[in-house]
């Protein structure tokens, strides 16, 4: 099972799309926030399950603030961030998810790439696909891929198309 993970779009749609090309193979894609408007087009790029959260700029959506899902014996939470102040660390995230029986937590808001894998907690963040913040502003999102033996491996990708050196928040 390959989960392809992304994070902070913020309306550039196409870098989703242009992601989901260069990964090409993949069982579900998780959007962790800030889609700015691009629920309906994301879901129609793909015949595979699409999981997407609000971030704090996702004023007019629907989409619900945390989602808890399981896939292959794993329990993973997905979340923008910001209700977790992660902008601070992610005490706050890690302190919930061990107080819920969870293994797998998946979260946006910083724009950065962030994987802490421990025996029984993974935390992770794709980084954005759009508007990256951290030193390299390399374009990132993130292959969780769980092996036949239901072992999970984690990977951050760079998104080859492009890169808005210019643009940071």
């Amino acid at each position: 099972m390959k989960l392809l993970v992304v994070s902070d779009s913020h309306g550039r749609d196409d870098d989703v799309k242009g992601v989901m090309e260069q990964v090409k193979d993949f069982d579900m894609l998780i959007h962790c926030g800030d889609v700015e408007g691009g629920e309906d087009y994301i879901r129609a790029l793909t015949d595979k399950p699409v999981v997407m959260v609000a971030g704090n700029n996702d004023f007019r959506s629907d989409l619900p603030s945390q989602e808890l899902i399981e896939v292959e014996g794993y329990r993973i939470f997905i979340a923008h961030g910001h209700q977790f102040y992660v902008n601070f660390g992610v005490g706050n995230l890690e302190e919930f998810c061990r107080n819920n029986d969870i293994q797998v937590a998946m979260f946006g808001h910083t724009h950065k790439p962030y994987l802490q894998i421990e025996d029984d907690l993974t935390i992770l963040n794709p980084g954005s696909i759009s508007y990256p913040r951290q030193s390299d502003r390399k374009q990132t999102f993130l292959i969780m891929e769980i092996d036949s033996d239901g072992e999970a491996h984690y990977s951050h990708g760079v998104y080859k198309e492009g890169n808005h050196k210019g643009f940071f928040w």
